[in-house]
């Protein structure tokens, strides 16, 4: 199988996964919807009276909790992340401090607009995939001779059945329909996924707040500094076992071998120059030892040459055929060069290991945005088996914590069967 059919066969899968997603999610958030908007506002009218002041806390309760199912949703199915930002209502509050310290949130009348949306609007953009993938079966139904039973019996004085702008009256209009349905099809093949997408997005510009976003990003810049002390300790921790297991352990020895020798010159010259034999293989693996070691650290190609023809150097040592596409007119700082080497070694090492790939593909390059920054993207392909998951022990969770110390990103599409493709994005400017 063609690597264009695999991605076809893959957009034809994620079409019917989104119209069928869409249909549920449709089903569920319109009466979902409806009723925590029509509780909120009877339990919010409820208030002068008293009721309201014990039924509030429980109804915002349940919109929150409906609210924070389509955040999961939107992350989970759509790739949209929607933080919450909801003010901290002390457990031991009364009902009064509940009720009114709810009120005077922002996110709670963020979440009362965005219901009579997502009853109306959002219903729409979840249904509409669904109805773009099975309207073109009616037409397809209708060719078949479906036209006979919708144009015929207690039917015939209503005249032709429209499908869509076309009346179906007889054989040759049915072909007609079925014809418009191909067409559907054919654009439902292309747009369902990106139509069900938009409707996370439409949620997101809804529902998210400027603070959500401000706290979110808080939140991932703390993770990030977390993750990027933790790594350097781990790797002061690697150097210092390596140093102490390996090179410093070979140049003990080898000041063991030279003071033996001192005592042997003189007594035992052929014994002593057995000893300086060793002495110096000790000395030659003690160097390249090191050299390895500094490798490790900051490859010397990477310092001299840069990032391109650093992983050219890589691909090379790969036991599976690379072919490397670079189109970087100029050099990113040293250390997101470092952070884009590395972490393209460590998905290299993950094809290598866990694909069952006989070729890669790399591409490197950079590309200017509109505000003026650039975006370093490096993209990674294999013809393996897929079925690569971030987090799954795959090593991708240390790429992606090595990227966010940079403000980058980690994206992969790898559908069973393959093939694998691994996207990693890093705000940078070139020198």
């Amino acid at each position: 199988m063609t690597t264009t059919q695999t991605q076809s066969d893959s957009r034809a899968r994620g079409m019917v996964l989104a119209a069928l997603r869409g249909l549920g999610l449709a089903l569920v958030l319109l009466p979902g919807a409806v009723l925590c908007f029509t509780l909120s506002l009877v339990s919010i009218a409820l208030i002068p009276i008293g009721v309201g002041i014990v039924t509030t806390p429980w109804v915002l309760t349940g919109v929150r909790a409906f609210a924070n199912w389509r955040r999961v949703i939107a992350a989970e199915w759509g790739g949209v992340r929607i933080p919450p930002a909801y003010r901290p209502i002390p457990k031991d509050a009364n009902p009064w401090a509940r009720t009114f310290g709810m009120l005077r949130d922002p996110a709670t009348w963020r979440d009362l607009r965005w219901l009579p949306f997502d009853m109306t609007v959002g219903f729409t953009t979840a249904l509409l995939p669904a109805v773009l993938v099975l309207y073109p079966l009616e037409g397809f139904a209708l060719a078949a001779g479906l036209w006979r039973t919708m144009t015929g019996g207690p039917y015939v004085e209503y005249g032709p059945y429209w499908y869509g702008f076309v009346p179906v009256s007889d054989q040759t209009s049915a072909f007609g329909a079925a014809a418009l349905g191909a067409v559907l099809l054919v654009l439902a093949h292309r747009f369902t996924v990106p139509l069900f997408h938009l409707h996370f997005r439409l949620t997101r510009a809804v529902l998210a707040s400027n603070q959500g976003q401000l706290a979110e990003r808080v939140r991932v810049l703390t993770e990030t500094r977390r993750d990027a002390v933790d790594t350097s300790a781990a790797e002061l921790r690697r150097i210092e076992r390596d140093l102490h297991d390996g090179a410093q352990a070979r140049l003990v020895a080898m000041g063991m071998d030279l003071g033996t020798i001192e005592m042997l010159v003189e007594k035992d010259p052929e014994q002593a120059k057995k000893l300086l034999a060793h002495a110096r293989k000790s000395s030659a693996d003690a160097l390249a030892e090191l050299r390895d070691l500094v490798r490790g650290i900051h490859p010397p190609v990477l310092a001299e040459r840069g990032l391109g023809d650093a992983v050219r150097a890589l691909a090379l040592r790969m036991p599976v055929a690379t072919e490397v596409t670079v189109e970087l007119p100029g050099r990113a700082e040293a250390p997101v060069e470092s952070a884009a080497y590395f972490a393209v070694s460590e998905v290299l090492t993950n094809a290598v290991k866990h694909s069952g790939a006989d070729r890669i593909w790399i591409d490197l390059h950079h590309a200017t945005q509109k505000a003026g920054d650039g975006m370093l993207r490096i993209t990674v392909t294999d013809n393996g088996k897929g079925g690569a998951v971030i987090g799954a022990g795959s090593g991708l969770a240390g790429v992606e914590r090595r990227l966010g110390t940079f403000d980058g990103v980690l994206a992969v599409s790898s559908p069973a069967g393959g093939p694998t493709m691994v996207t990693m994005e890093i705000p940078c400017a070139l020198s």
